[in-house]
């Protein structure tokens, strides 16, 4: 079966069916694996280099039996070989849900159910969002549309591409693990650096094509000059190319100060010059499914030349 073959059905399957649910997504499944590993590993007291030596561990731990099974595959039936190439895509990527998240923030917010896209908008960012005004809630869902079309979307799709199921699934399990992980806090500070750093490394060249994507199907001018001259502003490395050069595609303004922890962050403004309405929500969610479009396109492409 042709990479196209395979990613078009996998897509397919993600439209049709969206994500299974939680109690018995592979993702999830491997986080409750993944904090029974945390328990054994982090203990109260460690150092901070201990807790590095723990943390890099646990990385290689967590990662290792899910993946091993993987170098078994060409030696099953090709029919199977199928099945898991287009399972594990499938898997890995979040389009729909993604989507699904951010319209039932529009929908709310058409409604004037200010509560309720707080609410909504609060399963998508890791902000607090209880005191957040329209204009912030739409920022925030246009955001998290952006990045984590990168996340759940793009870089999945890449790996795969790359070096098959095994890519996609390293790539998303070192994605949880970083959002398990990867918090600057005193519990996590030194035990989650290995798997931020992994999932950074993970992330710079899907992110940067992603980027390039939005820029090409959007306002293409707007998009590389905020990427040029937003990106480093923001904390991530990755993220920062993705949200700026999404922002500009869009001509949005986006960022702004916002509430983590109790605590407000004065975020670099990035992006156009316009600020979000409610309309922007579902413009942000078809440049995905127009960048995915493309990618679609390219792998076909690729194929045929092969």
């Amino acid at each position: 079966m042709t990479l196209t073959v395979t990613v078009i059905l996998a897509v397919a399957l993600d439209y049709l069916l969206g994500e299974p649910r939680s109690a018995y997504h592979p993702l999830c499944i491997f986080g409750k694996y993944a904090n029974a590993v945390e328990n054994c590993l982090l203990r109260p007291g460690q150092s901070a280099a201990c807790r590095q030596i723990a943390g890099g561990f646990a990385l290689l731990v967590s990662l290792t039996p899910w993946l091993a099974w993987l170098y078994f595959l060409p030696e099953w039936p090709p029919v199977l070989q199928a099945a898991v190439n287009i399972a594990s895509v499938y898997f890995c990527i979040a389009a729909r849900s993604l989507k699904q998240h951010a319209m039932a923030v529009h929908q709310a917010l058409l409604r004037s159910d200010l509560p309720l896209a707080r609410l909504e908008v609060g399963k998508i960012v890791s902000r607090q969002t209880e005191n957040m005004d329209t204009l912030a809630i739409r920022r925030a869902a246009i955001e998290s549309v952006l990045e984590n079309g990168a996340d759940a979307v793009f870089a999945p799709l890449f790996w795969f591409l790359a070096l098959g199921p095994f890519g996609a699934l390293l790539y998303r399990f070192s994605n949880t693990l970083d959002a398990m992980w990867g918090y600057k806090n005193r519990r996590y500070l030194h035990f989650g650096r290995a798997a931020a750093r992994f999932d950074d490394l993970l992330n710079w060249i899907p992110a940067r094509l992603t980027a390039l994507s939005y820029a090409l199907l959007g306002n293409t001018s707007k998009a590389l000059r905020a990427w040029h001259s937003h990106a480093h502003l923001l904390d991530s490395p990755n993220a920062g190319p993705v949200m700026s050069a999404g922002a500009g595609a869009l001509a949005l303004q986006l960022g702004g100060p916002a509430c983590y922890h109790g605590r407000l962050k004065q975020k670099p403004w990035f992006g156009g010059e316009r600020m979000p309405e409610n309309q922007d929500i579902p413009r942000a969610c078809g440049l995905i499914y127009r960048t995915l479009a493309l990618w679609l396109f390219a792998v076909s492409l690729g194929d045929s030349l092969a």
